[in-house]
């Protein structure tokens, strides 16, 4: 037996993978040059870059992978990278539409120009407010302002003096004033008062009051042109202010125009400037009686650009991330103001969002923010999908805005977006959304652990030697980071793997970068980096600390010496924040005969998940195709793991179960300084299971309070060697022989550790040695199925007996 367990008794160098400082060719980081690429993602690498190069639409990208893994920073530092090789876009500014103020018009300027036309229409309103009212105060204008006012005077003046001279011809005198004419009756070269009219024979009154009448016919008739003297007055006014107006405007604007000469939709909008301050002028800048700041204002908020996107000149294309992806911040908003209660808006009160800033470049998004914002996700689809850049309120479709707003010009949209998450929402997307596929055709997935090639550890160091130096931090030793090389190969649970959990790493640097500074030394070594580790599992321990406690005061039951039959102990792993320790757990079994089969005590209580009741089921299969080939598989077992009280889910417990359940049938007692994982499938054959690294330090931790002795280890799955990245002290223990790890391939290795002998080969006829655990195991079976066939016989005859003393209901019925 010793020989047999020797055998599958790992040594301490296959319990880890340790990176040896002196293989690394530097004495500490600081000798290194600086890592920017991504460590071990070349699969990820190559799919953004061709995202990125890829000109047609739709081929945005979906960077995939867990947080902590370093995507989002490559992303961002990627962009940026490419972004500066990329062409500048252009400026975007809103401006005035004078037909329709509610529909704002868009101007496309060459990158670096928008704030030039804005200063240069600012210049233009100073020099409209030093021009108006100034110019219609020259000589010139006010000689032509005046003749047009004398020709109106002379044709009215003209008119009432026909009037005027026929009225004296009738001795009545001719009252006129600044709004008022009037006919008074004259004697004697005198206007006579009411009295003395009143004095004057009613003859000579009729002949007054008849050449009165006459005289107002004779004068309305004469005035009758009169609407038409002042139209025409009027209209040569108005041709004499748009004449003075334009030649004053010719100067301001002309130069303007010169300069903005290749840009048509400037020009046009100029134009339309020019035309618009020929209606606006005389009221807003001569007969306004505001002061000059005021008018500014005004001008500006009628004539000024808002700008929307403005770029340095040879800034490169924007990369643009959104950290809170709202329907506002995304695609902007109008804002509006109050005015006594009553809200109005302006082209000057449009704000842009992330799409105006990235339009021309990119968008970083990140899923679970993006999926939870209302309306933006179908708002960003329509955008991507018609390339164009709508500003508009979403609750406009739902009928909640009752206030008049604005429906600016389509700005055209030409961005790649870079949306980072999970891969539950981009599964979920691919499964849920037909329109993702088509957006979004580009995967970009970050895998969780890197292989370990030729370069790897350098890039490792180099890239702890960029982050440090980016945080300001000391630098590490080459032993410090053979040790982070270990810790990261830990994470990754492999060893043959760095863990691509950048974060987490950085993390642990951080932390012992605060102890370093502590402790006034210069570099982080080694011993910062433990004792980092040791800080952060004594504050995340207290769960398994206290559950160490109640194993060690008999509260939960797990021995670790001694044999019992139908008993073992399984390793478990319980997640507890972001902490995970290993828990032994008690896997008992009892068998006795009957036709209920294995019973998942965890599964009928529906405490069992459906992974951990499938490898109940499996068990089942294996115990039937490896014992009952010959009789059936007719008995009643029970199998449950002991004092637990939550769900529990996995298979890994049904390598324990199965020699639970074999010790229970063959009466054999299993060595309980063992604790066993592993998963069977229904050849016998142990697999691989995860946690393994703690729940060994998990029995170790028991085995330690209470004593090694030498005899005490726990049995794995030979698949999961590569995956230890054991504990110095378990390492240590193995080492001194105080501890073992057995690794185990098939359920009769394991049961041969346990029981401490062979559990035995079947030979050609499927007949295993007399005496061996296997062969118990075929002989109980059968004496249940025996048993179970006689009990059977004895109720068959029963009911047999039973049917021949009933009384033959055909028998007719005797005579009384």
């Amino acid at each position: 037996m010793a020989d047999f367990a020797h055998s599958l008794r790992l040594t301490p160098e296959q319990l880890s993978s340790q990176f040896d400082p002196d293989s690394l060719r530097f004495a500490n980081t600081d000798e290194l040059d600086p890592f920017r690429g991504v460590l071990g993602q070349e699969r990820a690498v190559d799919a953004l870059q061709f995202g990125v190069a890829m000109p047609r639409p739709g081929y945005n990208v979906f960077v995939m992978g867990e947080s902590g893994t370093g995507r989002f920073s490559f992303v961002r530092r990627y962009l940026k990278a490419e972004a500066k090789r990329q062409a500048t876009p252009s400026d975007w500014v809103y401006v005035n539409n004078f037909d329709e103020p509610r529909e704002p018009r868009v101007l496309r300027l060459p990158p670096g120009t928008a704030q030039r036309l804005i200063a240069d229409v600012d210049q233009l309103i100073d020099n409209l407010l030093a021009t108006f009212p100034a110019v219609f105060e020259t000589p010139t204008y006010q000689q032509k302002k005046n003749a047009i006012d004398r020709a109106f005077n002379q044709r009215y003046d003209g008119a009432l003096d026909v009037i005027e001279k026929l009225a004296l011809e009738r001795g009545i005198a001719l009252y006129r004033d600044s709004s008022n004419i009037a006919f008074t009756p004259m004697k004697d070269g005198q206007a006579l008062d009411e009295a003395e009219f009143a004095q004057l024979p009613e003859a000579e009154r009729a002949r007054f009051h008849a050449d009165i009448a006459h005289l107002e016919e004779r004068l309305n008739e004469e005035l009758a042109s009169l609407p038409q003297w002042k139209r025409e007055s009027s209209n040569r006014l108005r041709q004499l202010n748009e004449e003075t107006i334009t030649l004053a405007l010719e100067p301001l604007l002309s130069p303007l125009s010169a300069q903005y000469a290749e840009n048509a939709g400037v020009c046009a909008w100029l134009q339309a400037v020019q035309v618009d301050l020929l209606k606006t002028v005389v009221d807003q800048l001569v007969e306004d009686n505001r002061a000059d700041a005021q008018k500014k204002q005004a001008l500006v908020e009628y004539y000024g650009p808002s700008l929307m996107v403005g770029h340095a000149r040879d800034g490169g294309a924007p990369v643009v991330f959104e950290s809170h992806p709202t329907y506002d911040n995304l695609f902007g908003r109008i804002e509006y103001s109050s005015d006594q209660g009553a809200l109005y808006t302006s082209y000057r009160q449009l704000r842009p969002g992330a799409l105006h800033r990235a339009n021309g470049g990119f968008l970083i998004l990140e899923a679970e923010k993006l999926l939870g914002e209302p309306f933006v996700w179908d708002a960003l689809k329509r955008a991507l999908h018609g390339r164009q850049l709508k500003m508009e309120s979403p609750l406009a479709e739902l009928g909640r805005i009752a206030t008049v707003s604005l429906t600016p010009q389509l700005i055209p949209l030409q961005v790649k977006v870079v949306i980072v998450g999970s891969r539950q929402i981009y599964y979920a997307l691919q499964e849920l959304d037909p329109d993702f596929q088509e957006l979004f055709r580009v995967l970009a997935d970050f895998d969780e652990d890197i292989p370990l090639a030729d370069d790897s550890l350098e890039q490792f160091a180099q890239l702890l030697k960029t982050r440090t130096s980016e945080e300001g931090m000391a630098p590490l030793t080459n032993e410090a980071v053979a040790r982070l090389a270990t810790y990261s190969a830990r994470l990754a649970e492999h060893q043959g793997r760095l863990s691509a959990r950048i974060g987490d790493l950085f993390q642990l640097v951080s932390e012992a970068d605060f102890i370093r500074q502590v402790a006034g030394d210069e570099l982080t070594d080694i011993g910062h980096i433990e004792r980092a580790l040791k800080a952060k599992a004594t504050r995340t321990g207290r769960v398994s600390a206290r559950i160490l406690d109640d194993m060690l005061a008999g509260v939960i039951l797990i021995d670790t010496d001694g044999s019992a039959v139908g008993k073992c102990n399984g390793l478990t792993v319980l997640e507890v924040g972001d902490s995970a320790f290993g828990v032994p757990a008690r896997i008992s079994a009892t068998v006795y005969p009957g036709s209920s089969g294995i019973v998942d005590v965890e599964r009928e209580v529906s405490l069992g998940q459906p992974i951990h009741s499938k490898g109940v089921m499996i068990l089942t299969g294996y115990l039937g195709s490896r014992y009952a080939q010959e009789f059936p598989l007719a008995i009643s077992a029970s199998i449950a793991l002991e004092q637990s009280y939550g769900y529990v889910d996995g298979d890994s417990a049904s390598l324990g179960e199965v020699c639970t359940l074999i010790s229970a049938l063959s009466r054999t007692p299993l060595k309980q300084c063992f604790a066993i994982t592993g998963s069977i499938n229904q050849f016998g054959e142990v697999q691989a299971v995860g946690g393994v690294n703690e729940k060994i330090e998990g029995f170790f931790r028991l085995c330690e309070a209470r004593g090694l002795t030498g005899e005490q280890g726990v049995i794995i799955p030979w698949a999961n060697v590569c995956n230890l990245m054991l504990d110095t002290r378990v390492i240590h223990a193995v080492r001194a022989g105080l501890f073992n790890v057995y690794a185990v391939r098939t359920v009769d290795e394991a049961l041969g550790v346990l029981v401490g002998e062979h559990a035995g080969s079947a030979d050609a006829c499927g007949v295993f040695p007399a005496g061996c655990v296997n062969a118990r195991v075929v002989e109980r079976l059968r004496e249940i199925a025996e048993l179970q066939e006689e009990i059977a016989a004895e109720e068959e005859e029963d009911d047999k007996a039973g049917k021949d003393d009933a009384p033959d209901e055909a028998a007719p019925a005797s005579a009384g």
